[in-house]
């Protein structure tokens, strides 16, 4: 009996829809994050990126539970001395909703690069509409 190696030929991608309405940020974050790195697929690696893409609709009505609309705190570093800005998730929510769902997705990916091109196959949009029907459709 010999081990199965992977190859680039092997691997198959879907095309997964996830609705974010209603649904804990968390939890959204964790099913989409197994589906980016495919690790609900039988040929499953660790080296390899044979994960599936995901599109995310209704960024926008994606809910936290307890006070974390007014504690959560989003960090980014300009690079200049002084330069580190801060956002709560109330105000991240009026200003970039997408943001959010890709900040929690992309901590749950290899940081490295590895992951970056995992993060490349997750879409995320506002609205219940998105630009993807062809590649959807055609399963």
């Amino acid at each position: 009996m010999k081990t199965y190696s992977v190859k680039k030929a092997d691997i198959e991608r879907a095309w997964h829809v996830m609705d974010a309405e209603g649904k804990t940020l968390g939890r959204l974050a964790t099913e989409a994050a197994v589906l980016l790195k495919g690790k609900h697929k039988p040929i499953y690696t660790t080296n390899l990126d044979v994960g599936d893409y995901v599109i995310v609709i209704n960024a926008k009505k994606v809910v936290v539970t307890g006070n974390k609309t007014d504690q959560k705190m989003y960090y980014r570093h300009s690079n200049y001395p002084g330069g580190l800005k801060s956002a709560n998730y109330a105000r991240m929510m009026e200003k970039h909703p997408t943001r959010i769902i890709e900040h929690a997705i992309k901590g749950m990916l290899p940081h490295n690069r590895l992951g970056a091109a995992m993060f490349k196959k997750l879409k995320v949009y506002t609205g219940p509409t998105h630009p993807h029907e062809a590649q959807v459709q055609g399963k």
